[in-house]
């Protein structure tokens, strides 16, 4: 059973998810900075405050911290924009190969050009 276990921890597929899952999370840290450095500056100059994390709406007791939600809209618009590039370029990518490969004829071998010279000698005889 560890065999098996040891055999599907290193097939390709779950090695490829783990990768994804480590790039995921480094990708959300820095869409976080992007947020929190440059974006949110960006929309003080619209909003008056930095930190959007400072936005909170209360109503009696209850605390709503639109700020905060904000903040993370922002994160997944970001990500989400990114990961439509990147699909967008890999079946672009994708297409190119496939067009390409379509579109180029085979060059015929050797044999195949003289049965086809002997097809036409044949064609022509039969003509006459």
């Amino acid at each position: 059973m560890l065999k098996e276990f040891r055999e599907f921890l290193l097939r390709g597929n779950v090695m490829d998810l783990a990768v994804a899952v480590i790039v995921g999370g480094a990708f959300t840290t820095i869409v976080k900075s992007l947020t929190t450095n440059l974006i949110n500056p960006l929309l003080a100059l619209f909003v008056g405050k930095v930190d959007l994390s400072g936005i909170v709406l209360t109503l009696g007791t209850a605390r709503f911290k639109v700020g905060s939600f904000l903040n993370d809209v922002i994160n997944f618009v970001i990500i989400a924009f990114v990961i439509f590039l990147l699909l967008k370029g890999i079946t672009k990518l994708r297409e190119l190969g496939h067009h390409e490969a379509v579109t180029e004829e085979p060059v015929p071998t050797k044999e195949e050009a003289y049965l086809k010279e002997i097809r036409d000698l044949l064609a022509q005889q039969q003509n006459k």
